[in-house]
Parts: structure tokens; sequence; C-alpha cells
């Protein structure tokens, strides 16, 4: 079965043909928003022929705690959900629309970012609200990125020589634009920094993770600043770009290396968030055997992770300097030092590979 996979996001439209093997036989990429849309059709045409097409979906609510067959109906709760990844759920619902009218007789399989953490345990998903609140509206903790972790703590298990062990203990980290962390226990999410929405958190790009909800309550009622402003504020002003000024973070490395102020503060804010949170998915897990950077950032800034690694040789976390300067992203490696009780490794994010593997599964029956 050769599988379409069709990734959206907010910036970009990745398009794969994955067979059964893992291979991906065919490839493009385009750029996001209505560009990208506009010639997906056309791009399918010269991928060639392929059996399904799976769709990466950001947020799948307290409905979608696995992949889903397509409809009308799953597509409706898909739109309902919008206002909860306001960046992400509209251009993977174009997505879907253009693929499915250019493949109409294909099955066409959603995947979701957030079911990938439908296992986390009450504890970690409840929030301490009105019961009012959580009944009513399903305000819970949903985390995300849950294909990119989903993959990467498999990989750790099967490069630790304990694929299937229920008592390894993984962090990932996906660094990318956005970013989150999970707590993998014997490969079942139980901890991760994102929440209701994918703002909660780390540091990212241009979003500010996580702020005391107070700042918002009084931006609102003392300064007057409307709802729709803190929004895009704190989703696309925030971050890097709000405290360094740039939302790339080789640019923030750059400058803080020739000293820049603004950049430096950025980049310590964002590994002290980083190292703080890894800290507590650690304590969730009760211990640590491995460590895995992916995601942009995570895969191809060697000075991230080192910056990262530095704060955390209480936990058995230490790099081999020269294995991470030498890590670039492009292959799986193995950064950490000799003796270190906690493996680290570097692993490509292939959510692709996961997406292709549960669209099979689905279909499969």
């Amino acid at each position: 079965m050769n599988v379409l996979v069709v990734n959206a996001g907010s910036s970009s439209l990745k398009l794969r043909v994955v067979g059964d093997d893992g291979t991906v036989s065919a490839s493009e990429d385009l750029p996001g928003g209505d560009e990208g849309t506009a010639a997906l059709g056309e791009a399918v045409e010269r991928l060639g022929p392929v059996d399904a097409v799976g769709h990466r979906v950001v947020h799948g609510g307290s409905r979608f705690t696995g992949p889903v067959r397509l409809d009308d109906d799953v597509l409706d709760a898909i739109r309902d959900l919008t206002p909860l990844a306001p960046l992400h759920q509209p251009p993977a619902l174009a997505a879907i629309d253009a693929s499915w009218a250019r493949l109409p007789d294909r099955p066409h399989v959603a995947c979701f970012d957030t079911a990938f953490h439908a296992t986390l345990p009450a504890a970690a998903f409840t929030y301490a609200v009105p019961a009012e609140w959580r009944e009513r509206w399903d305000v819970r903790r949903y985390g995300f990125h849950g294909l990119s972790h989903a993959y990467a703590s498999r990989r750790a298990a099967e490069l630790l020589d304990r694929a299937g062990d229920p008592g390894v203990r993984v962090v990932t980290c996906h660094l990318g634009a956005g970013a989150s962390l999970a707590a993998v226990l014997g490969g079942r999410s139980v901890d991760t920094t994102m929440g209701f929405t994918p703002l909660e958190g780390l540091v990212m790009a241009t979003r500010s993770g996580t702020v005391d909800p107070g700042l918002v309550l009084w931006l609102a009622t003392e300064r007057g600043i409307a709802a729709g402003e803190v929004t895009e504020a704190l989703e696309r002003g925030s971050g890097l770009l709000g405290v360094g000024g740039s939302a790339d973070m080789r640019a923030i490395l750059a400058r803080a290396l020739d000293g820049d102020r603004d950049a430096t503060l950025a980049l310590d804010v964002y590994v002290h968030r980083l190292r703080a949170l890894v800290a507590a998915m650690v304590a969730s897990l009760g211990g640590l055997d491995a460590i895995v950077f992916t995601g942009g950032v995570g895969e191809r800034s060697a000075a991230v992770r080192s910056r990262a690694a530095d704060g955390l040789g209480f936990l058995g976390v230490a790099l081999d300097a020269g294995a991470n300067d030498a890590a670039t992203g492009e292959a799986e490696a193995d950064i950490g030092a000799p003796g270190a009780t906690v493996r680290a490794f570097v692993i490509p994010a292939r959510e692709e590979l996961e997406i292709a593997r549960e669209v099979r599964a689905v279909l499969a029956g």
C-alpha cells in the first residue's frame, strides 16, 4: 500500500508517498496557506498513484483518541475544534478538501497530534478549575506533537534495545517553531508540556509558552486589550520573536554570540524553560533512560542541545561534545557522553512514517 501523507502546517505543506517498507518514494514541499493548497492537486498528480491518503490534524479534542477514516461528520467535528488550534486546523482542513477533491475514490484518514496523549493519567490532564468547565466544555490538557513524540520514543526504545519494554523511560523534546516535551513510559505518553491548546509549555518561535493567566486577565480588565489582540500577541508576537526580535533560532544564536542583549536574554529564557520542563517530565517518569532531540531546532542546533544538557547533569544527562557538534539532523545520532547513565539521541522527525503506520492500521480494520 502506497500512502500519500499530507502534512499541512501553518507555513508549509509537505507531501510524501510512503511505501510498506517505510521508504519515501516521492515527495514535494509546497508553501503554506492558499498558495500551497491551490497547487496541491497538480502536485498529487506528479507524485504518482497512491492507495490511501493520511492527513495530519493537530487537534482531535476528546472525541478523537486515535486515527479515524474521514467522512462528512468527522470533518464537521474537526472544523468545530478550530478555535483550539487556530494556526493549524484551518490549513489542515483546506488540504483535506483539496486532496479529497483530487482523490475522491481513495480512503482518507485523519491522524491527530493529540491522540498519542490520550493515555495521560487524570492527574496529568486535569486542570484544577470548576467541574462545570471540565464537564461542559471538555476543558483539560490534550497535548500536541503526538505523531512526532510517538515515532521518536519508539525509535529511542529500539536504539536502547528495549523495544516493547513497558518500563523504558524516555523524554522526547520536539523543538521547532512549535515546541513540546513528552514523558513516555513504555511507549505511552504519561505527561507533556502543551495543554488545552498548543500555547502552553515551552517558549517557542512566536508563541509565549506558559504565562500567568492572571496576566491575561489583567491585560483585559485593567488595560482594556481585546481578547483577539491578546491572542494574536501570544500566538504570533511572543516567544523568541517577542524577547529577541527574531523567530529564527539561528539568528538568535548568532546575535547572542555577538553579545546582543535581547538575543542573549531570549536564548536564556528559552533554555531555562526547556531545562525546567525536562526535569518535570523526568519527575513524572520517576527516572530517565533516554532523552531525544527532534524537530528543526532539536535536530540541527548543537548549541541548544548543549545548553540544555549543561543544566541536566543531575539527572544523568551528559553529551559528547564531538558527537553533538557532528549531529546535523540528517541522520540519527547517539550524542551521549561515554559512561553517562542516560542515553541521548538526535532522531529526525518522521511524522510521515507514523501517519502511514496509522493509516494502515485503520484500513486493516
